[in-house]
């Protein structure tokens, strides 16, 4: 995710901190800060029980609240990583948390259990932190039992607003699993799209009268959340059914690893490449891209290997499904990959090839079978 930077590694999990949650840290601060002051009026808390700036506390209640999510999205993570699944990031954003699964847990049944996951560890953390407030009954510090109250409500209404069935939210993803089992995940996120788009209207509608623009951000996020990933989901559908074979460009131009990068720039010019596969021994070891010879300054790259700078790529077959290797250039934000077959590079595939082809199946299928690739009373098969 673009304007984000990495503050932590867990479980081979990077955890991004985005800017616009930096942002939003000190209105946040502000917000809480009020709530303090607030409480402390209402309950006729005399000055000298309240130790330390009303501010100081709510930014450390933002800085806990953010905590809290972080731990929402890793039971989710760690569930996905735990049934086979795959994950990319997880970035805190102004209005939350958001984990990159790229490549879901096998069936249903495991995507509805992911799904609950973070919001019972909301749930679970909420009770856990109201308990430290009776607990702490009769401490001098007012602040100190507030903040828990107030952490373990936050928590507690975090659980349940993402328990509603808006999707891409909680909700709309167990929604959405159950759904799949009668009507085929595309048709499944198509109706969970649609339902997510309702609620997202409906919150910007309460954002909108309520003046609260938090909820017309959430209501932003939720609908465009919809919309790409019902786009995502059919073009996973219509990949997985053509394979790089029918993609790929039968080209075998490589380089070495033992090249300059001088002589790979010269080689991206005349050939019109934005990246090479890289060979040592004969066998692909990489691929060494346009940006990484760019970033060499160029005096220097008559003196650098490729080898140096080449980026390891798991190797395609054409046998391959165009959705997989799709995924694989996403992932590396690489431009191309190559295409091997019993150790012998025989193609490359690119992210336009992909394209170009997701474009003729969708016209192949809506002439065959209407926009979603579906005949009358045919049904995907459920995944």
């Amino acid at each position: 995710m673009r304007g984000a930077f990495k503050i932590a590694t867990l479980r081979g999990i990077p955890i991004r901190v985005h800017y616009s949650f930096l942002l939003v840290l000190p209105f946040l601060a502000f917000l809480f800060g009020q709530a303090f002051r607030s409480a402390a009026l209402a309950a006729d808390i005399p000055p000298e029980r309240l130790i330390g700036h009303p501010m100081l506390w709510g930014l450390g209640l933002a800085v806990a609240l953010f905590l809290s999510v972080l731990i929402h999205e890793l039971a989710h993570s760690f569930y996905a990583l735990r049934k086979g699944g795959e994950v990319s990031d997880i970035t805190l954003l102004m209005i939350g948390g958001v984990s990159r699964i790229t490549r879901m847990p096998d069936g249903p049944r495991h995507e509805a259990l992911m799904a609950l996951a973070g919001p019972v560890t909301s749930l679970l953390l909420g009770g856990l932190f109201l308990g430290i407030y009776v607990l702490l009954e009769g401490a001098r510090s007012f602040n100190l039992r507030f903040a828990f109250f107030y952490l373990g409500s936050l928590n507690i209404f975090l659980g349940l607003f993402n328990l509603l069935p808006a999707f891409p939210m909680d909700g709309g993803r167990v929604l959405r699993a159950l759904l799949t089992g009668k009507l085929g995940r595309v048709r499944a996120t198509q109706t969970a799209g649609a339902i997510g788009k309702g609620f997202a209207l409906l919150f910007g509608l309460l954002g909108l009268f309520g003046g609260n623009f938090i909820l017309l951000i959430i209501a932003f996020f939720v609908f465009m959340g919809a919309e790409a990933e019902s786009r995502e989901v059919l073009m996973q559908s219509l990949l997985n059914r053509v394979l790089v074979r029918e993609l790929m460009v039968p080209r075998t131009s490589s380089v070495s690893a033992e090249d300059s990068l001088e002589e790979v720039a010269t080689r991206m010019q005349s050939e019109r490449r934005r990246a090479l596969p890289v060979l040592d021994g004969g066998r692909v070891v990489g691929v060494v891209t346009l940006a990484a010879v760019r970033q060499m300054p160029a005096p220097r790259r008559g003196q650098v290997r490729v080898r140096e700078v080449a980026l390891p790529v798991s190797e395609l077959t054409p046998r391959t499904t165009a959705w997989e290797a799709l995924r694989q250039m996403g992932q590396r934000r690489l431009p191309q990959l190559p295409v091997v077959e019993d150790g012998l590079l025989v193609g490359t595939v690119t992210q336009e090839d992909i394209m170009r082809g997701l474009e003729l199946r969708e016209l192949e299928d809506s002439q065959r079978h209407g926009p979603w690739g579906l005949g009358p009373g045919q049904r995907e098969s459920p995944t």
